[in-house]
């Protein structure tokens, strides 16, 4: 046809299809995924341990503070990075970008993942220069020009080194995780920290996909999105969480109740996400008839109609047009275009049968945008997340210093490494795997392979997915708070004998009697975090 080429209608013969072969090169990937967790995993419990060892109490949630928000500078960082990646086309380099009929919006776009490993690699080998200039050991801050304290903690701690050369480290091993697991405060807030863990690594994991499928944002543009308007609140909440803690001298129970009261607040916060939706785009064959009234069922059959009929179209091909009466079909077949004009994602097509106008009927590659009003709730959207993250990590430093200083000293750095080992493997391992199974079970549409093997989803039924994206989390976090009111109850049952205080970084074994396994075996760290002005009292 004139200024025009055909519309190509038959599918591929199945006799043509030739598997092929799997590639092995994701082992590698998996290897240096676990290779990299090995050595970052020990830095935060180590290190965390480190800052509560050598700095003054007063001033440790502060230094805390600084080193999680340097934790979340670098997936800022890094989510940029992935958004400069996510929208350059994976074969970049070998193919001809040019002659792509997909954009980054569509949903069979990949983008150049390897990329942003190359980078991180070389970064990571750079990061780990300082760590070797790191000393042993250091003088308690403020202690540094006090020779006699400076000598006695040197030759106790040369002490201890004998003894554990001697006894070895396996025989404090079982008495410090049978210490552990006998403080309630220290397994609560495992429990507590397991349970929140499940919820924000499925928000975190899944919120570009749910970007993606309930605001039309392509993947890059998601991510982007998601580290801009998410990770610098949170970073900010870190130091001033810190800087509330040091500057007003707060107490472990008051910490409790500033962690408590925030999460709280910013969960009821949470449940504003729910009124900012947007309509499911409507597709003509999955959720919509070809007279444009919506469906709540998918039917196969409901692809095909009079107008396409005699097309001999391919049913399992997701290759999706948007006409110009507003609504989007599987493909320019289904559609009934006849001809197409350029090339690219800028090819048009025309004479659409399908497509009821009252002019000439034509399709554009890639889905419909969902409109003004759409644009309007993901900015609602995006302001909401900002003001809860940066309220729970307001949050966050109070609660990481009832961790820290609800256990002994000499099990400091066996306590934090126990809680970040729990968080991840009952949190941050299964978490994904039960969250994408849920998030699967709402796909409309799936993607077909060359040898009509299933591929990934292509549409999700956008209410459905909602639900499941907010709710699951909602339940799970409101789950949490019945142990954070435990732990509440523990902390002002248990009372400081005043006269046992000797510093403000020792803790206190208490034991209160009245009812059996009430407040039994607590160890709690001293209530006044400010070294001077406990001196001062003494």
């Amino acid at each position: 046809m004139e200024n025009g080429t055909q519309i190509l209608r038959s599918t591929q013969d199945p006799s043509e299809c030739t598997k092929e072969v799997k590639s092995l090169m994701w082992v590698y990937v998996l290897v240096g995924n676990i290779v990299r967790g090995m050595g970052e995993t020990p830095i935060m419990p180590l290190g965390i341990s480190y800052i509560e060892d050598f700095a003054k109490s007063e001033n440790s949630p502060l230094y805390i503070g600084f080193v999680e928000t340097g934790a979340i500078i670098g997936p800022l960082i890094g989510l940029l990075l992935a958004s400069f990646c996510a929208n350059v086309y994976v074969d970049t380099g070998s193919v001809n970008t040019d002659d792509l009929t997909i954009a980054p919006t569509d949903t069979r776009w990949v983008g150049a993942w390897w990329f942003g490993f190359l980078i991180c690699a070389g970064v990571n080998v750079l990061t780990a220069i300082p760590f070797f200039f790191l000393p042993k050991t250091l003088p308690k801050e403020g202690q540094e020009d006090n020779a006699d304290i400076i000598k006695n903690e040197n030759e106790e701690k040369k002490r201890e080194e004998v003894k554990k050369e001697k006894n070895g480290i396996t025989k404090d091993f079982l008495p410090f995780m049978k210490s552990l697991s006998c403080n309630p405060i220290y397994m609560l807030f495992i429990l507590i920290s397991v349970i929140q863990f499940n919820a924000f690594v499925n928000m975190i994991s899944f919120m570009p996909k749910y970007l993606e499928q309930q605001y039309g944002k392509s993947s890059s543009d998601a991510i982007f999105l998601m580290g801009v308007y998410n990770l610098p609140p949170i970073c900010v909440g870190y130091i001033v969480g810190g800087l509330i803690m040091k500057k007003f001298k707060i107490t472990v129970k008051q910490a409790a109740h500033i962690g408590c009261w925030l999460s709280l607040l910013d969960y009821l916060l949470y449940f504003l996400s729910f009124l900012m939706t947007c309509e499911n785009s409507s597709v003509v064959g999955i959720n919509t008839s070809y007279e444009g009234i919506q469906q709540d069922l998918y039917v196969e059959n409901n692809i095909f109609a009079n107008c396409n009929a005699d097309c001999n179209c391919p049913t399992k091909i997701w290759d999706p047009v948007c006409g110009n009466n507003g609504l989007s079909y599987l493909s320019a077949c289904l559609a009934g275009c006849e001809t197409s004009l350029g090339a690219g994602i800028n090819m048009v097509f025309q004479n659409c049968s399908c497509i009821q106008t009252s002019g000439n009927s034509s399709a554009v590659l890639g889905l419909c945008d969902k409109g003004p009003d759409c644009y309007m709730m993901l900015q609602y959207f995006l302001i909401l997340s900002a003001t809860s993250s940066f309220i729970y990590s307001l949050a966050a430093i109070p609660g990481y210093m009832v961790l820290l200083r609800c256990i002994k000293s000499e099990e400091k750095s066996l306590g934090v490494g126990l809680h970040t080992f729990c968080t991840r493997v009952f949190a941050g391992i299964p978490a994904p795997i039960y969250f994408g199974v849920l998030m699967d079970s709402t796909c409309l549409h799936w993607g077909t392979l060359k040898c009509g093997e299933s591929g990934a989803c292509r549409i999700y039924d956008s209410a459905t997915f909602r639900y499941i994206y907010l709710g699951l989390p909602a339940a799970l976090r409101g789950s949490s708070f019945i142990p954070g009111l435990i732990i509440l109850i523990l902390l002002r049952k248990c009372h400081l004998p005043g006269k046992n205080v000797s510093s403000g970084t020792e803790l206190i074994e208490t034991k209160v009697k009245g009812k059996e396994n009430e407040c039994k075996d607590i160890y709690q760290k001293s209530m006044i975090l400010n070294d001077d002005e406990l001196k001062t009292k003494l």
